[in-house]
């Protein structure tokens, strides 16, 4: 009971990975474990399952791409109007968006296969060193076979972490569907199969090889002195490049109206301001080469007009307001406050005139000294004060009274007492005593 909580959650925590380990390993032996699935198996029947669903998918997609693309292309050279142009280019985009999107979905299914095998690996060793821990022992240490057991369940919970990553990625492919609806039921068969009568469809991959031979590389030139283009066999790490426009053609982004096209980095990659660019072919390398900044101007202005080529292409330096989704500070916002920033200039007087004049600013240094020296006497004295109890709390006060009124009192009779003086009264007795004294001597 003195346990913190947070000791207590541990405890409860290896407990219960010692009874799931227990539990496996009797399931494992026939002896127990009733009611634990089988997920090993199950992992190996779904996930192939979910590679072939995602395949398909991502097959149906470039099957559309390469549709909308060869159509966009015959209306480029023919200068034709059906169908909308502006509604092929953003069905390419629509496109070009899901491609993106079941890429990274399988990309996650294949590291789930890896992780699936690393774990039946790790599992049937942590069983075969139980058996030969265990085998017919009535009674075996608890530091030998807990830690073990712990292992087991531990792996056991990678194995549903892989089911649940297995589900979130089927209930995101299907939550795509909607998405992609809408150019299907506006560009339909009946539409197309005309329009595609005579024109050979080209895959992406198909595309590339078209241009991976020794002709189709750029050649340098005189006027590409500033400029810079890398080669597989003359640059290191040439495969790990980050190319911008997450590897489409920005001339063709540029010059055809957002068409998306892969670009070949066998034909040149060009380094341009620390950023990798490459392109469909040697013509498009070298025109763009020409004018670099005109030519990324105009994939901006592009993105203005369709807005999701700035996440779907990364152009957050044309646009620094918003930031990629993996960056952002709080899921599902990508739109963040700009910083406000303007251009500004300062300039100083030659001899300028100091507005602030202190009339306490001393020049002499000896002076300055002495007054350093006077308030350093001053640190050492004390100031003394006394102070009462209730000093604190004195106030003004005033006081107000009414004056005393005049009262007379008046008696029936006034009578007067007289009291003698005790001196006077002696004075005048021994007066008394002598006029007697004198009278008996006349007679």
């Amino acid at each position: 009971m003195s346990l913190t909580k947070r000791d207590k959650e541990r405890q409860l925590r290896e407990l219960t990975q010692i009874v799931t380990g227990i539990r496996l390993f009797n399931k494992e032996c026939g002896k127990g474990g009733e009611g634990i699935d089988n997920l090993p198996s199950i992992l190996n029947e779904a996930i192939p399952s979910a590679t072939m669903n995602i395949e398909n998918e991502l097959n149906s997609t470039r099957l559309f791409i390469s549709r909308y693309t060869a159509l966009i292309e015959r209306q480029n050279a023919e200068l034709l109007e059906e169908p909308e142009p502006d509604m092929l280019r953003q069905a390419v985009i629509n496109c070009r968006q899901h491609e993106a999107f079941l890429k990274v979905l399988l990309n996650d299914v294949v590291v789930a296969t890896d992780q699936v095998n690393t774990l039946e690996r790790d599992l049937r060793s942590v069983l075969i060193q139980l058996q030969n821990t265990i085998q017919s022992k009535t009674a075996v240490p608890t530091n030998q076979v807990y830690p073990k057991f712990i292992s087991l369940a531990k792996i056991w919970t990678g194995f549903q972490d892989e089911m649940v990553l297995l589900s979130v990625i089927s209930n995101i492919q299907a939550n795509l569907e909607p998405f992609t609806r809408s150019h299907k039921e506006v560009l339909q068969d009946s539409i197309l199969q005309p329009l595609l009568t005579g024109l050979i469809l080209r895959t992406d991959e198909e595309r590339i090889a078209e241009t991976s031979g020794l002709e189709g590389r750029v050649e340098h030139a005189p006027h590409f002195k500033n400029l810079e283009f890398l080669f597989p066999e003359t640059t290191r790490n040439f495969a790990q490049l980050p190319l911008q426009y997450k590897g489409f053609c920005g001339f063709s982004i540029a010059v055809h109206d957002r068409l998306l096209l892969p670009g070949n980095p066998l034909v040149g990659v060009l380094r341009y301001k620390d950023h990798f660019f490459c392109f469909t072919s040697k013509e498009a390398a070298v025109k763009f080469a020409a004018d670099p900044d005109r030519y990324i101007a105009h994939i901006a202005e592009a993105a203005k007009k369709s807005p999701e080529l700035i996440q779907l292409l990364e152009l957050h330096m044309q646009f620094s307001t918003i930031t990629p989704y993996g960056k952002s500070a709080e899921p599902g916002h990508m739109i963040e406050k700009p910083l406000t920033k303007r251009d500004s200039g300062i300039q100083t007087e030659v001899h300028p005139i100091e507005s602030n004049i202190d009339p306490d600013y001393e020049w002499n240094e000896w002076e300055m000294r002495r007054k350093a020296i006077k308030l350093a006497n001053l640190r050492t004295r004390i100031t003394h004060s006394v102070q009462t109890d209730g000093s604190n709390f004195r106030r003004n006060n005033a006081t107000q009274i009414y004056l005393p009124k005049t009262e007379n009192t008046q008696t029936k009779r006034v009578k007067v007492q007289v009291f003698l003086n005790p001196v006077s009264s002696l004075l005048v007795s021994g007066v008394v005593n002598q006029r007697q004294q004198r009278l008996t001597k006349w007679t």
